[in-house]
């Protein structure tokens, strides 16, 4: 993983391109991001923003790159955050990011739990006998009965 809490691949389909594609050089990355490209391999080396690699070791950017890049910029030059804070930043979004996900997950494995619990409740329930019981009505008197248990003959 690198600093943008994604996942890196080796390879890419060649007709696939999402905003995670490695696409742009140095040259182009820092035109898009208005960064000068020394900032860019400073921002690599300091672990903020983690371009793909070619196989000749050159930088590649993916459009979720730059925009990271221009957050670290706008945290940098906007609200006065210095790199060390703007990394701790990026690694508390990441965190949040993957807890979230983490959160849905169990969510949806909680909701399919209580629909298999529902199903085998209403199995349950379907097995249940349903004969008819004769019903016998209790008479209600108004006797009165006086219990007194038998006294113990001693010998």
């Amino acid at each position: 993983m690198d600093a943008t809490g994604r996942r890196r691949q080796s390879s890419y389909s060649a007709y696939e391109l999402t905003e995670e594609t490695p696409v742009y050089v140095i040259s182009v990355a820092a035109q898009l991001s208005g960064l000068h490209p020394q900032t860019l391999r400073q921002y690599d080396r300091l672990g903020l923003v983690s371009p793909d690699r070619t196989a000749g070791r050159g930088r590649r950017y993916s459009a979720r790159d730059i925009e990271l890049l221009r957050t670290v910029q706008q945290l940098s030059q906007d609200e006065g955050i210095n790199l060390a804070g703007i990394k701790r930043i990026i690694e508390l979004e990441n965190q949040v990011a993957a807890l979230q996900s983490r959160v849905a997950e169990m969510e949806a494995a909680l909701d399919g739990a209580a629909a298999a619990m529902q199903q085998r409740e209403a199995a349950v329930h379907a097995s249940y006998r349903r004969d008819l019981v004769p019903y016998q009505e209790v008479q209600h008197t108004s006797a009165l009965v006086v219990w007194r248990p038998k006294r113990q003959q001693s010998d």
